[in-house]
């Protein structure tokens, strides 16, 4: 695929989470602060605690992908992907459902402008970094790009689930959807 392509690919998949993610967390809003946090079952338990390990999920990765050498993405700088000491995938980060909310839509917003800014030949070149037991990985960065939003995809199913059996529905959730809305699309 061309460089072009490449980033075209990951530039509609952003627009996509942070369309999907307000949509999602609107529907959220229906049900009450306990009603989030009860324990469904879930892999993290409530629909808090996935939505939860979706934000920490991505300041790891976005901390990765900033961390390269070579390559500033300022739109990730500032102290956005701070975790704090030890935190680990069942981390809960935000324990206010405002707060989480806030995290989320600064994080859609980040990935959009990072984006946005980066080099065409960013996705072809060999990403550098410790996965979370400290193993050296390194290989090209598209691979992570491409788990970076499938992670999304994967969790934000599993809380429309739990939504569902919870009674609310979270609407279309589709990436086709977005198809005739987005910019690029003729």
């Amino acid at each position: 695929m061309a460089p072009s392509g490449w980033l075209d690919n990951y530039r509609f998949l952003a627009h996509y989470n942070r369309w999907f993610n307000q949509r999602l967390y609107d529907a959220c809003e229906q049900l009450s602060d306990l009603e989030r946090k009860r324990d469904r079952g879930a892999f993290f338990g409530s629909i808090h605690g996935t939505l939860n390990h979706l934000v920490w999920g991505d300041q790891l990765w976005l901390a990765r992908f900033a961390a390269q050498d070579g390559v500033g993405f300022a739109a990730l700088a500032g102290g956005l992907l701070d975790l704090p000491a030890g935190a680990v995938h069942e981390t809960v980060l935000h324990a206010d459902w405002q707060a989480l909310r806030m995290k989320r839509a600064q994080l859609d917003a980040a990935i959009a402008h990072w984006l946005a800014a980066m080099p065409a030949d960013f996705p072809a070149s060999i990403l550098r970094y410790s996965n979370s037991k400290g193993i050296a990985r390194q290989h090209p960065a598209w691979m992570a790009l491409t788990h970076f939003f499938n992670h999304q995809t994967h969790h934000r199913g599993q809380v429309t689930a739990l939504l569902a059996q919870a009674g609310v529905d979270p609407g279309m959730t589709d990436l086709i959807a977005l198809v005739p809305q987005f910019p690029s699309a003729p």
